[in-house]
């Protein structure tokens, strides 16, 4: 069964839901989210859409990788 991942939830909020996909953002290139400190404050406002416009990494890309690791990201609510 996979893991849903509501897009509109943080990233503090999904990282502490599934701890394993801080290790896999970092591997798809959100670097910076294992640096001390990073998750606990920009975590809590950013999303996985705004940190993938902000790196510029294509946000298809980033979902389907997320798939294929289990995960099922899913919109509730409005968009971002």
């Amino acid at each position: 069964m996979n893991k849903k991942l509501d897009l509109n939830d943080s990233v503090y909020e999904l990282c502490t839901l599934h701890p394993e996909l801080k290790t896999l953002m970092k591997d798809i290139g959100f670097e910076n989210i294992t640096k001390p400190g990073m998750l606990e404050t920009a975590g809590r406002i950013m999303t996985i859409p705004k940190g993938a416009r902000m790196k510029q990494i294509e946000l298809t890309l980033v979902l389907d990788i997320l798939k294929k690791h289990g995960f099922d990201p899913v919109w509730k609510g409005d968009k971002q």
